[in-house]
């Protein structure tokens, strides 16, 4: 191997070492420094040139994303999240009930509005059902989290990684949906009775409706009519087959021009750390492709091999659960046409990749933001008490899925 390629190995492993470990203590570097660094030194040391580094970088994706983010910060600050959430939980008889209805609004809200940020909205109110209504929160978190992941899988505005597969697979919203949110309905019933019989023995009780004490909820209505019909609107779109990243940035561009808040707020609640990651992630890989290890790596395996439905789902689901499921997706986009370029094998690695993230408390974004907040509200979610519903859901989402998938291609 000639030594610039094993210079910008190096650097390609370094960069996705940082990832998998989350920081470098001594260092102060996180994931979204580790991104840029890397992608910098992809470009000083001529693995990539500075126009290959541009067009590396996957606007389509990028401005999907952030088009959706800001759709979804005007929902968040106008409280239809919230309300939502509320209708559901003040219904709720019993845990049982409060379960069921977190599952469920977790599972719906993800599957069209990114998952971390549904946990991010939804996290405070659930602990406050929780405790108005006397009920152990940590089941409802639980199922607050696995679910915004299992829903998140039915579509591609779910989540960054059905993004990065979608747009380099051009797969459109409809047919994405079509095959991967049937998988998700049955994934998000499985998860439901999984931390039900986990839970069973704190989740009987008759409760008390919790309506009264979720009253406190503020809601901009001119706001969430403007927003909700922006979301509907872009969503129609998506359906009717218009370009997803075009339809999000518009809806997001017309939701800042109004009198009811000021833009700072809205530019508050998205996540910039997370666009820089992926733009510096993108250069990474691009420079990773030029050395052609992937190539050889699936010479040495096989395509046969590699592409068969439950190897592809088993290489997936540890890779998420090494450096992340948007990292890992991010490293099957050079892989993707040596892997035949086929619509089912870009759908098994966004859907993989995302189950996949219910295994372990660090396999996805949304499971951290969750025991997060938990912890600021001195509810401790350990990391045993997420294994043990993790390690089904996951082994049973995933072959749920991996069935559909092949049955339906």
């Amino acid at each position: 191997m000639p030594p610039a390629h094993l210079l910008t190995l190096i650097i390609f492993a370094l960069t996705y070492a940082v990832i998998a470990l989350g920081e470098i203590p001594w260092a102060r570097i996180d994931r979204t420094g580790a991104a840029l660094a890397g992608a910098v030194a992809m470009v000083v040391t001529g693995a990539l040139t500075e126009s290959d580094a541009e067009h590396a970088i996957d606007f389509h994706t990028i401005a999907l994303l952030l088009g959706m983010m800001i759709v979804v910060a005007n929902l968040r600050l106008s409280g239809a999240f919230a309300l939502f959430a509320r209708a559901l939980l003040s219904r709720a008889r019993s845990g049982f009930g409060m379960l069921a209805m977190t599952v469920a609004a977790s599972g719906l809200l993800a599957a069209f509005f990114i998952n971390d940020v549904v946990c991010l909205a939804l996290t405070p109110l659930i602990i406050d059902a929780a405790e108005i209504a006397g009920v152990n929160p940590l089941p409802l978190l639980l199922g607050l989290a696995t679910a915004s992941n299992i829903g998140s899988a039915a579509t591609i505005t779910g989540n960054p990684q059905n993004m990065i597969v979608a747009s380099f697979a051009h797969l459109s919203y409809s047919s994405f949906a079509i095959h991967l949110a049937p998988a998700a309905i049955i994934g998000l019933v499985a998860d439901y009775f999984v931390i039900a019989t986990v839970y069973r023995n704190s989740l009987g009780a008759t409760l008390t409706p919790a309506d009264d004490g979720l009253r406190t909820v503020r809601i901009n209505r001119p706001l969430m009519i403007k927003s909700s019909l922006a979301a509907l609107g872009a969503l129609a779109m998506f359906i009717a087959g218009y370009p997803t990243h075009l339809v999000a940035m518009s809806a997001g561009v017309l939701l800042l021009f109004t009198r009811r808040i000021k833009p700072a707020r809205v530019y508050r609640l998205i996540d910039w750390t997370m666009l820089a990651m992926f733009t510096g992630l993108f250069i990474v890989v691009a420079g990773f492709e030029t050395t052609g290890f992937q190539t050889n790596v699936v010479n040495l395996v096989g395509v046969q091999r590699l592409t068969h439905p439950v190897t592809l789902t088993a290489v997936v689901a540890v890779l998420s659960n090494l450096v992340s499921n948007v990292p890992a997706a991010l490293l099957f986009r050079p892989l993707y046409p040596m892997l035949g370029g086929s619509r089912a094998i870009a759908m098994l690695i966004a859907s993989a990749s995302t189950y996949a993230g219910n295994l372990t408390v660090v396999g996805s974004i949304a499971n951290l933001i969750v025991i997060e907040q938990a912890r600021l509200r001195k509810i401790n979610v350990t990391f045993f008490d997420y294994l043990r519903v993790g390690v089904p859901i996951t082994l049973l989402t995933l072959t749920i899925n991996t069935a559909l998938l092949t049955l339906w291609p």
